[in-house]
């Protein structure tokens, strides 16, 4: 049987874009070598290349192909998306992936555009009845209130990059004399900015896949850190616990399990998609956002809940690939 040639693209335009390198490089461990031929495709600005230890081979940007060492030229099957933030998680890749006929594994381009937008896609999901904190949006050269912003939203508040994969310019914001540095801060990372109200209670994370065939949602990991919030420390610096499955009754966690199945039938996913959410004291889930490129390190959250389900993540990529033929 001839094996698939499988693009594991990473990197992208981001702050967050060596962290994408790392998951890259997770991935090629998790996808068999057994069937498919792995070939990491890092993109950053203009510069497209296959990485091949200490080589690098350029991107055909005409066809999405390229020629190995040994002169042979290399079409590719199938991309597995792995950028955290622009161009891989806004859609602006898997538009080109669907002029080029590659199909790929995330979610296509109206659901990525979607989710990458905090703002537009938490407003777009409350309009079905689910949670979401209440926020306001700030726009480049238009003036805005501070004392305004602070009563309708409340502080302590998060102010974040609008559209963003990652946890770059987000700050919890304590104070009045805080504010204005986190806008700007937050604008040094996005075009917009957005205002929330600070949520209170258990943080939670919950993975998912579907094929044609089944719907795998997996085991919960709750997410405690003594930092402000889950920054980039607690993320990527070990600044966190992160317990599989999540210490919270198995009713709430079906609950959850069964929220995560409705938005990713609401935006149309595909692929392995990661919801974020807080439960608060009184038992109500809020929604804290959709991320539609979840980090696949060996210790990233979706290996974490694919080992605590029992699953073989070989198996998994398995079908994430093969359900696009």
């Amino acid at each position: 049987m001839v094996k698939r040639n499988i693009a594991i693209i990473a990197g992208g335009d981001s702050s967050e874009w060596q962290v994408s390198l790392r998951s890259a490089q997770g991935l090629m461990g998790f996808i068999p070598e057994s069937k498919y031929n792995r070939y990491v495709v890092s993109l950053h600005g203009k510069d497209w290349n296959v990485i091949d230890g200490d080589k690098q081979y350029p991107i055909d940007r005409n066809d999405f192909s390229f020629v190995n060492g040994e002169g042979q030229h290399i079409n590719f099957d199938f991309a597995y998306i792995t950028i955290h933030g622009t161009p891989g998680e806004n859609g602006l890749l898997q538009g080109y992936l669907r002029l080029m006929r590659i199909p790929f594994s995330s979610c296509d381009v109206a659901a990525s555009a979607l989710t990458f937008d905090k703002f537009m896609c938490n407003n777009f999901l409350k309009s079905f009845g689910i949670n979401v904190a209440q926020s306001l949006e700030l726009i480049p050269g238009k003036e805005y209130d501070l004392e305004a912003i602070a009563k309708q939203i409340g502080l302590p508040c998060f102010v974040k990059p609008t559209a963003d994969g990652s946890s770059f310019g987000v700050t919890k914001v304590k104070s009045m004399a805080e504010l204005r540095p986190a806008i700007e801060k937050a604008f040094k990372e996005n075009s917009n900015v957005m205002v929330e109200s600070l949520l209170v209670g258990t943080e939670v994370t919950s993975g998912m896949y579907q094929t044609k065939e089944k719907q795998v949602i997996f085991p919960l990991t709750e997410v405690v850190t003594d930092n402000e919030f889950f920054d980039y420390d607690a993320k990527y610096n070990g600044q966190v616990d992160e317990i599989t499955p999540a210490r919270i009754s198995p009713e709430k966690t079906l609950e959850v399990q069964q929220l995560t199945a409705k938005i990713y039938n609401l935006i149309h996913a595909n692929g392995i998609i990661r919801i974020d959410y807080i439960i608060r004291e009184d038992g109500k889930i809020f929604l804290l956002e959709v991320n539609t490129t979840p980090g696949m390190t060996a210790t990233s959250f979706i290996p974490q809940q694919v080992r605590a389900a029992g699953l073989d993540i070989a198996d998994v990529m398995t079908d994430i690939i093969e359900n696009e033929f």
